[in-house]
């Protein structure tokens, strides 16, 4: 049998006054008015049929039934407390699990190499990253975050920056230009092993968009169909590195193989920039403590990367 809600203000009132033992002081200490409180006991006594205190005018005691019921009641007002309190301490202090959703090269980018760091930071915090490449209902997930590209954001979702904006790259090894040649347009892609990637949620092949520079010419798009396909980024990043084709990978995830001349990029005015990758969540009101220092945290990396 469960408990009607109804009877529990009435029981938390019959704690008070039993803890008392007085209407009067009971009130006092909870500001309300002794004719109230003799109400909400009166109540409970009813629904329960049963007397819970002996009262005289200047005595109280606990009935045999009452005893009972305080005995048992304390201790489960108790956990309810310890809950509420735990509640609002998350709210206040980073504690707990925060699981994200995000696309692998997100994660490689801006979580991984920061990991370290951040768990040092907050050790009341554990991290779960839940690796997906299509868009993801983080609500549906039981995630508290996402991390995606602003263009496939939902309009309905709380979105900060967590990344400058970005820009394909055209990459290839040194070995592969020595060996095939610089494209000087996209229509020489056509002469080049071009490696692809397929998405997973989708199965599609990740087309190579390219506007025209300097002009307002409209965006061409060109399907790679070289001599391999890959539905992971680092593996194929690991086949452009080996000199096998060329690869389309985010600017921002391959800053130190451009600098290091282990990778060059070529069309670069043909790549556009567009929105980097955004945290997203429900909504900003009552956020948890620890959704907000992971946001104030990529936000401080973020800067780092412009």
């Amino acid at each position: 049998m469960s408990i009607s809600p109804a009877l529990l203000p009435a029981l938390a009132w019959f704690v008070h006054i039993a803890r008392h033992r007085s209407f009067t002081k009971a009130a006092a200490e909870m500001g309300v008015t002794r004719a109230a409180l003799s109400q909400h006991l009166k109540g409970l006594e009813q629904t329960l049929d049963v007397r819970l205190l002996h009262r005289t005018t200047r005595d109280m005691s606990l009935t045999e039934e009452g005893q009972r019921l305080f005995d048992a009641v304390v201790p489960a007002l108790k956990m309810i407390d310890t809950a509420v309190a735990e509640i609002g301490e998350m709210h206040t202090t980073p504690t707990g699990l925060i699981r994200v959703n995000t696309s692998r090269i997100a994660a490689r980018t801006l979580l991984e190499p920061h990991m370290g760091e951040f768990l040092a930071r907050y050790p009341g915090l554990r991290l779960e990253l839940v690796l997906n490449d299509g868009f993801a209902n983080i609500i549906a997930d039981s995630a508290d975050v996402g991390i995606r590209l602003g263009e496939s954001l939902h309009e309905h979702m709380m979105a900060v920056p967590i990344s400058p904006p970005i820009e394909m790259a055209i990459v290839g090894s040194p070995a592969y230009f020595e060996r095939c040649g610089v494209p000087e347009s996209p229509a020489d892609l056509v002469r080049h092993n071009c490696l692809a990637y397929r998405f997973t949620s989708s199965g599609a092949i990740d087309r190579w968009t390219f506007t025209p520079p300097d002009t307002e010419g409209h965006a061409q798009a060109f399907e790679p169909t070289g001599s391999a396909v890959f539905n992971d980024d680092e593996s194929m990043l690991k086949a452009a590195l080996q000199g096998v084709g060329l690869i389309k990978y985010l600017d921002v995830s391959i800053r130190e193989q451009l600098e290091s001349g282990e990778l060059i990029r070529v069309l670069q005015p043909w790549c556009r920039p567009f929105a980097g990758f955004y945290l997203y969540a429900p909504t900003r009101a009552q956020m948890p403590a620890k959704v907000r220092v992971l946001i104030d945290f990529l936000v401080e990396k973020r800067r780092q990367l412009k």
